[in-house]
């Protein structure tokens, strides 16, 4: 159902927006504890360790426990606006775009629009597209996952006005290019890796049908997910620290904070204070949140459009006989 199919021609590409921008809904509300653990881990300079003097943070249980007793139950769903707004925009553009990308290259050139070398390509440039109208959002999501108490940025309308007085419209890009970087291959490696996954299981389960579909889609996907977050993870802490710059004041509670001047030099910073292991903190939550986010973004997005079709089917059916 993932990709272009010239044999179901099924599901439109204005329905792959709205089943893609459903399933960003869904997935965001169950995920959103684990991204705020991970931000909060990835933003840390001291070691993730309890024998780390200063350090906040030192594991995700100990890390849920203090969030909680501190901030309260809400501080999970911290940034949930806008970290939705992102979701269901990211989903729409993404899967819209997989989708004509995919029947393009079915219909111009001589590849199979279901082979998995297609659907790196076109899964990446998809998630390209998708992050440059949405990189905004996610600048604002990070902000308000990483400020702690009190707050800096009473509600949204307010974090848009001060960022944009005090630091102007290029902040709203912070950040952008270490995601394009990652974001290329990690949306790749998702796509082609779940279609493999899922070639995989069909040769392995052969006479499954439809019974079973949808953990198989669910199981296919966390794997995808896991196996493109480790791949690229460094470039999303990257990008996070760089989102923060400038938010210093907010982070003191958190421990020590670092500016940097560009990409380069925070790659060059971490690896000398914090070594070739602070490249991965927050690794833990992450492929976590990338299990759980990925398998339920493929899942709810083959199930929505499996609905759309059956709805569609339904209604052709009525029309007949009537």
């Amino acid at each position: 159902m993932v990709g272009y199919d010239p044999e179901a021609k099924c599901v439109s590409v204005a329905e792959a927006a709205a089943a893609g921008s459903a399933s960003g809904f869904v997935t965001r509300v169950l995920v959103s504890p684990l991204d705020v653990i991970k931000i909060r881990f990835q933003l840390q300079i001291e070691q993730l360790s309890s024998r780390s003097p200063g350090a906040k943070y030192h594991g995700i249980l100990q890390a849920v426990q203090r969030i909680f007793r501190e901030e309260g139950l809400r501080a999970f769903w911290k940034g949930h606006v806008p970290a939705q707004l992102l979701s269901v925009g990211y989903g729409a553009v993404q899967f819209m775009a997989f989708e004509s990308l995919t029947k393009l290259v079915h219909n111009v050139t001589s590849y199979n629009a279901r082979d998995s070398f297609v659907h790196f390509v076109c899964g990446g440039l998809a998630a390209c597209t998708a992050t440059v109208a949405v990189q905004p959002v996610d600048m604002l999501r990070t902000r308000f996952a990483a400020q702690g108490e009190p707050k800096i940025y009473r509600n949204l309308r307010h974090a848009v006005v001060t960022m944009y007085q005090t630091e102007g419209p290029r902040t709203f890009y912070r950040g952008l290019t270490p995601t394009i970087i990652a974001i290329f291959p990690y949306a790749g490696l998702q796509f082609s890796s779940y279609n493999i996954l899922q070639q995989f299981s069909e040769w392995v389960i052969p006479a499954e049908g439809e019974k079973g579909g949808n953990v198989k889609n669910l199981v296919c996907g966390s794997c995808a997910g896991i196996i493109s977050k480790t791949l690229t993870y460094p470039f999303d802490l990257f990008k996070k620290r760089l989102q923060v710059g400038g938010f210093e004041h907010a982070r003191a509670a958190f421990g020590q904070v670092r500016m940097y001047r560009g990409l380069l030099d925070c790659m060059r910073q971490i690896l000398r204070e914090e070594g070739p292991g602070g490249f991965f903190k927050g690794l833990s939550p992450s492929l976590l949140k990338a299990a759980l986010s990925t398998g339920f973004i493929f899942f709810w997005y083959e199930l929505f459009c499996s609905l759309l079709c059956t709805l569609k089917s339904t209604d052709s059916t009525t029309r007949k006989e009537g």
